[in-house]
This record gives structure tokens, C-alpha cells and sequence, in this order.
């Protein structure tokens, strides 16, 4: 892959440390690549959630996105989840070895959340609780699996839902990136409807649609905002507008860890904006025709009714009877009130003024979404 400068998805990210007082331990990046083999546009975005305490953290995932950013920037592109596969294993690798060379940084390790955009084909993968949403059609779908205790306990029917934020456990992660055992990379991309783990697998590559929205985020978000508002931010305000309003809600919630999110945007309007013009339009036009026909045909009877009753001489309008010498007869004019012969006069047609005819409204042009270039390992101010 070759970088380049313009990507060609809209771009927000936005880093806040929270309201605590702590150190950032949240890293993320997002790039622009071409593919060299057929100029086919890539964004690759990560997210990566240090944990192990002061400093640690942030070393470890910085380690996770250098390493996973080199690794799969030489990639070709033609088999994107082997590849994607590999390059998160090599970041574990990488945590791993440097939690092993420093005593100080004992224990250290990192979540990793990748969207990689081939194209207009999504691949993704994940290691621990940070998030990946998917909006599209207004309604939000989250891609990715929490590698938590929590979720473990949810799924196996445990606790329940009500019980979750108040658990003890609720922080205890089930896979990481670094420690001494290596992690299996989650390749799932969840959609509505799945049956089972290979179904999910089998999404990747799933194909992106115009409007279509990619919400990449740590724990700060979504310990602290529930889906139903993500989806509501996301759904109305602009990706500026929702990633701001995201960040300053948790933070007005507590703040209690690191607020990290990355917002890419499919470029054009939403097929379901799109639907209703489109279907409106030929029923327009067969309503007009339905009607144009309907009216032809009733003028086509009444010009036969209207000959017919002339040529049998039925009614006030019926042709004089020819006389037996085959003369015309004869018509007077009719008298006016001056004893004169009445004169017919004709008006001609007098076409309505440019100032009467009705200028149509130009109809309105869909504001194009801004693309905003990133600037990887970039952090907003607090």
C-alpha cells in the first residue's frame, strides 16, 4: 500500500483523557493508502486502550498500533482477513515482548479495535472491549464482540443486563494484547440475523453503501453512554457535531477513563433518503399517463357521439334535409338591434406574459460531506 493524503471516507477522531486526572492511555491512528496493484482507495483506522497503570498503558498501545501499522502497510490486499489475522498477532507479539524487557512495565497490555476500508469493502478485527459500530439506515449494529468477563456471564444467561454496570467484574478483561498467552484475534463482523460465529466471519468484506457511518471506540464511550444514544447522535447531527456531543456526554456522566472515538463516512446520501424520489417518480408519470389516456378516450367519444347525432340529424345541431332540386338553402343573417346583418369578429389568442408563467424552484443539492484529513497519533486537547 502507498500512503497518500486524502482519504476517501470523511475522517473525525477525537482523544479526551476524562475527568479524572489521569493519564491518556488511549492511542489511535487513521491513514490513507492506495493499493499499488489497482489504485483501489484503503483507510485503515485503530483504536487501542493501554492497560497497566501509570505510563505502562500508553506504551503498550502505542506498541499495538506502531506495530500493527507496519506490519499491514506492505500488505497487497488480496487476502485481507489472513492478513489483517497476522498483523494483529505480530502487535500482541510486540506488547508481549516489550512487557518482558522492562520490570517496570510488567503486565502491560492493550485492547485493539481495526477497521480496514479496501475500497468500499469492510474488513475488521478486535482484541478485548473496544467497540465497532456500524450505522446504516439510521440504526446502529455493533460489529464487534466485548472480550469481557461481563459478556461471557451476559451470554451464558449468568447476570442480566440490569446487572452488568454495577458487577465487580465488569472491568475484567477475558483477551488482550500482551501477557504470556497469545490471543486469538476476533475476525467476527456481527450483522442481525447471524446464526453462529462462521456466519459472522463469513461478513467480512461486507460492502459499504453511500452514507454509511463506522463508529470506532473505547470503553470511556460505552461504559458511560448507552447504544440508543449513539445511535441518536449519529443518526442526527452531523459526524462533527455527534463526535463532540458523544465525548462531552460522557464526560458530563463522570468521565471516569480515557474517551476515544473515530467516525469514518461514506461519502454520498443515504439509499434511504434516496427511496422515496426515486419511487415517487414513476408513479408521477403513470398517474399523468393513466389520466392523459383517460382523457383521450373521452374526448374520442363524445367527437363519435357528436358525429353520429349530427349525421342522423338528431338534436338542435342536426344537418338541414337536402332538397328534392338538390339547391342549398338559404340563410339569412341574423338582425341586430340597428337592422343590420350581425358580422362575426374573431379574437386572436394572446399568449400570458413571462411575468405570469411560473418559474419552477431549483431543487436543492445534497451538501457534500467535508473530508477531513487526519493526523495519525494526533490527540485533541483536553
Amino acid at each position: 500500500m502507498i500512503q497518500t493524503d486524502n482519504p476517501h471516507l470523511g475522517v473525525i477522531a477525537f482523544s479526551h483523557p476524562g475527568e479524572t486526572g489521569k493519564n491518556n492511555e488511549d492511542r489511535f491512528s487513521v491513514t490513507s493508502y492506495r493499493m499499488e496493484s489497482d489504485d483501489r482507495p484503503c483507510v485503515l483506522a485503530l483504536v487501542a486502550d493501554g492497560i497497566g497503570g501509570h505510563q505502562a498503558g500508553e506504551v503498550a498501545a502505542e506498541i499495538a498500533i506502531n506495530t500493527l501499522l507496519n506490519t499491514l502497510a506492505p500488505s497487497s490486499g488480496v487476502q485481507p482477513v489472513r492478513e489483517l489475522r497476522a498483523a494483529v498477532v505480530e502487535a500482541a507479539r510486540a506488547v508481549s515482548r516489550a512487557s518482558q524487557e522492562s520490570p517496570e512495565r510488567e503486565g502491560m497490555g492493550s485492547t485493539l479495535a481495526v477497521v480496514w476500508v479496501l475500497g468500499q469493502r469492510l474488513y475488521i478485527a478486535s482484541v478485548g472491549d473496544s467497540r465497532i459500530y456500524l450505522l446504516r439506515g439510521g440504526r446502529l449494529h455493533q460489529l464487534t464482540t466485548d472480550h469481557t468477563w461481563i459478556q461471557e456471564a451476559l451470554d451464558h444467561k449468568v447476570i442480566t443486563e440490569e446487572e452488568a454496570p454495577q458487577h465487580p467484574n465488569v472491568h475484567v478483561l477475558r483477551r488482550h494484547l500482551g501477557g504470556r498467552q497469545e490471543p486469538e484475534p476476533d475476525l467476527r463482523l456481527r450483522l442481525p440475523g447471524d446464526r453462529n460465529d462462521a456466519q459472522s466471519e463469513s461478513n467480512q468484506g461486507l460492502r459499504l453503501e453511500p452514507g454509511d457511518q463506522m463508529l470506532l471506540c473505547t470503553d470511556g464511550l460505552t461504559d458511560l453512554v448507552k447504544q440508543a444514544e449513539i445511535q441518536s447522535s449519529l443518526a442526527e447531527r452531523s459526524p462533527m457535531e455527534s463526535s463532540q456531543q458523544l465525548i462531552d456526554l460522557a464526560r458530563s456522566r463522570g468521565g471516569f477513563d480515557n474517551i476515544t472515538v473515530i467516525l469514518l463516512t461514506v461519502p454520498g446520501v443515504p439509499r434511504r433518503r434516496l427511496r422515496p424520489s426515486t419511487l415517487e417518480t414513476p408513479r408521477i408519470a403513470s398517474w399523468a399517463l393513466t389520466t392523459l389516456a383517460a382523457s383521450l378516450a373521452l374526448a374520442c367519444l363524445a367527437l363519435v357521439g357528436f358525429t353520429l347525432t349530427w349525421w342522423l340529424g338528431i338534436g338542435s345541431w342536426a344537418r338541414p334535409t337536402p332538397t328534392p332540386s338538390g339547391t342549398l338553402p338559404v340563410l339569412s343573417p341574423l338582425p341586430t338591434e340597428a337592422g343590420g346583418a350581425l358580422e362575426a369578429t374573431l379574437t386572436p389568442f394572446v399568449p400570458p406574459t413571462a411575468a405570469a408563467l411560473l418559474t419552477p424552484t431549483p431543487s436543492s443539492t445534497p451538501f457534500p460531506l467535508p473530508t477531513i484529513t487526519p493526523t495519525p497519533q494526533a490527540q485533541s486537547p483536553t
